[in-house]
């Protein structure tokens, strides 16, 4: 894996200078090898003493923000982008400044939220904030302000698209937020706790009943009586309750959206079971922030060179007649063996667990291909955020 995975290349693209770039993807590249985000195990897989390995990390944090270079990762063509808050749990980290109780009231822990973009049914992160219970107590801000925070940076970039969330934020201080920003959104309700009420235009509150297999559409309805919205519930065979989306997009584009959103999660969870994201922990909270930044740099490499070796490996046979491009190219579709494989393994799974029986020439010529995706994916006009 080593000697195919050129990290420096990629990060040259990322960093401008070159020191920056050089050290990043020494580190990118134990992250790899290690396949965690733990320090001392990337120090380990780093060339030299592990002490001296350690120290080159931190003074890699303390001279430069990953953060800032996450944004060049935000794609031009994506049709929307993903919130995605994720807990990351401390149990015995009693006295790191950033680390609070998590929803339940009893574990340790903090959230990072990521910002992303679809790649393939997996999703390009170019954004994140992190919070805990002790960092909005000691700020005297709210989960909500933390979720602002985060939208900020993509307030520039966001155009028409739409920003796609889950259930915690479905509550009317961010929609009031949204639409006086003009920002488009596709929501799932949050019907558990407090559902919110919808009123039409009449005044006359919208009951929110559906059968198993309907799918019903209230257009132009007003959530608490403050923002108006289209709203659609679904309930499909095989789930055990019905889903209702709330989005500013004509109905069924919203639903299309979520369900595109929800297909998605599969990226996160491959940070967390094969590079660890959980197990992450630095004493201050902006080291620990550029850490996270430098992971969701070195997975976006990662996931776009596996997904490449995982068509090469398990994709439909193409010949030099038949130019095809990566986007429309359908797994295995000559070879049904192939395609299951395909649908079984993500790239970064085939990237990370797997040999791939690959030819020198066919690897550089993989190499190459993404490289040049890489480029013109970073080479876009982005306003850097902190």
């Amino acid at each position: 894996m080593d000697k195919f995975i050129k990290i420096q290349r990629f990060m040259q693209q990322l960093f401008d200078e070159e020191r920056q770039a050089k050290r990043a993807a020494e580190i990118g590249q134990a992250i790899l090898a290690a396949q965690s985000i733990r320090l001392t195990d990337i120090a380990a897989k780093m060339p030299g003493n592990r002490e001296a390995s350690y120290k080159r990390i931190q003074r890699f944090l303390k001279v430069t923000d990953p953060r800032e270079n996450l944004w060049r990762l935000f794609q031009e063509e994506a049709d929307f982008v993903i919130g995605d808050p994720t807990e990351i749990e401390r149990p015995q980290a009693w006295k790191t400044p950033y680390v609070g109780k998590l929803k339940d009231g009893k574990r340790r822990g903090f959230w990072a939220m990521v910002l992303a973009t679809p790649y393939r049914g997996r999703a390009i992160p170019c954004g994140l904030v992190t919070y805990s219970s002790r960092t909005i107590a000691e700020n005297g801000d709210s989960r909500n302000l933390n979720h602002f925070r985060a939208f900020e940076g993509l307030k520039d970039l966001l155009g028409e698209r739409a920003l796609v969330l889950d259930r915690e934020f479905s509550y009317l201080e961010l929609l009031l937020r949204l639409e006086k920003e003009r920002l488009h959104f596709v929501i799932r309700l949050n019907l558990r706790n407090h559902p919110p009420k919808f009123y039409d235009q009449d005044g006359k509150e919208v009951t929110l009943t559906i059968a198993p297999g309907e799918t019903v559409i209230h257009p132009g309805v007003w959530y608490m009586g403050k923002v108006r919205v289209n709203l659609i519930g679904t309930w499909k065979k095989g789930f055990s309750e019905a889903m209702w989306v709330m989005t500013d997009l004509e109905a069924k584009e919203g639903l299309r959206i979520y369900f595109a959103r929800m297909k998605i999660e599969e990226s996160f969870r491959d940070l967390k079971s094969l590079l660890d994201m959980t197990k992450l922990m630095n004493k201050q909270q902006t080291y620990m922030e550029k850490m996270l930044a430098l992971l969701l740099l070195v997975y976006a490499i990662a996931l776009m060179l596996g997904e490449a070796i995982r068509d090469h490996l398990y994709g439909e046979v193409l010949t030099e007649n038949e130019p095809v491009l990566e986007k429309d190219r359908l797994p295995g579709s000559l070879n049904k063996k192939k395609g299951k494989k395909w649908r079984r393994y993500s790239g970064l799974f085939i990237l990370l667990k797997q040999k791939w029986p690959i030819s020198k020439t066919d690897r550089r010529a993989i190499f190459d291909d993404v490289f040049a995706a890489f480029i013109a994916l970073v080479q876009h006009p982005v306003r850097t955020h902190v």
